[in-house]
């Protein structure tokens, strides 16, 4: 990509930009390779991102707006549905596609599946899509080679890029490449310092989700809901020792699966917890005391009423 594209004669160019790919194509872990710092949450399960995050890379010329959906899938229930409606709303909203297809995983029908729903969005409004070779530090040459060239056969591309978010190959590359794709703005959307536009109560759950996630079963992911009930200063405290009482419930759909989470004695929830905190921490910049509830919402996946409660 030229130079020139974000700079000079074009002047300033901000927009959106939206990264799909089916689950655990590392849509989450690029994005904060992009932004530099945690906004989307990473997870080795699929399915773990639930709202559209936004990462907000500002350069010199130019200002990209990360939209961050859940993977495009079959949906099996009405959660799956409603987050399938989201990404697709999303797709007609942004100025270019990053379509992740990750390396160290052959082509398979759920890629075919995204790159046709791709392809019928394109006629109706030619939106540019980038596509990407994540996780490229995973194969070697060879492989990788075969990849791109699968990639180039899957469909019409107006760019191919490889790229490993992780160990940090190519991502500054990823970022020139989709804000060269950017209609002309007369400046930034956002402010420069700003990193993401997602209210912190949200990152907070999201942030306990991910940790909740972490080496437990297959099926919980998509039983798994989190909602902040407060975030409170702690009365009494000295001004130079201030301290948040967080207080956080975690929603499961069966009582087997509420004692995956809390663990033999508790020792699985306090683990979350320590997990969760760190991060909420370090997104607040105060220390935190995390309250963590594991309550029981049967078959919430299913019930109208009872996503709408926990904000689906």
């Amino acid at each position: 990509m030229s130079e020139d594209t974000t700079t000079g004669e074009q002047g300033y160019v901000a927009g959106f930009a939206c990264l799909v790919g089916r689950p655990n194509a590392g849509k989450s872990t690029l994005t904060n390779a992009l932004v530099g710092t945690k906004v989307a949450i990473t997870s080795s399960k699929p399915q773990t991102t639930r709202h559209t995050i936004r990462g907000i890379v500002s350069g010199e010329r130019s200002q990209l707006i990360l939209v961050d959906t859940p993977g495009l899938h079959k949906p099996r229930t009405l959660l799956g549905q409603r987050l399938n409606d989201l990404v697709r709303e999303t797709l007609l909203e942004v100025d270019v596609i990053g379509f992740c297809l990750p390396a160290n995983q052959r082509i398979g029908p759920g890629d075919q599946f995204i790159a046709r729903e791709l392809a019928e969005l394109r006629r109706g409004k030619r939106t540019p899509v980038v596509a990407l070779a994540t996780k490229s530090d995973t194969v070697d040459k060879k492989r990788l080679a075969e990849h791109l060239i699968a990639i180039d056969q899957l469909g019409d591309w107006s760019d191919i890029v490889p790229c490993s978010a992780t160990r940090g190959d190519q991502v500054s590359v990823v970022g020139e490449v989709l804000a060269s794709h950017l209609p002309p703005s007369p400046g930034p959307l956002y402010p420069d310092d700003q990193l993401t536009d997602e209210p912190e109560i949200v990152m907070i759950a999201e942030l306990v989700r991910e940790a909740a996630l972490e080496g437990v079963r297959d099926e919980l992911p998509h039983s798994l809901a989190v909602v902040v009930e407060e975030i409170v200063p702690r009365e009494g405290r000295p001004d130079d020792k201030p301290l948040l009482d967080v207080r956080v419930n975690v929603f499961v759909e069966r009582d087997s699966q509420k004692a995956i989470v809390i663990g033999r004695g508790g020792s699985r929830l306090r683990e979350v917890g320590t997990n969760a905190r760190t991060g909420i921490e370090a997104l607040l910049g105060e220390r935190v005391h995390l309250d963590l509830h594991v309550k029981v919402a049967k078959d919430w996946q299913r019930d109208p009423k009872q996503l709408g409660r926990l904000g689906f």
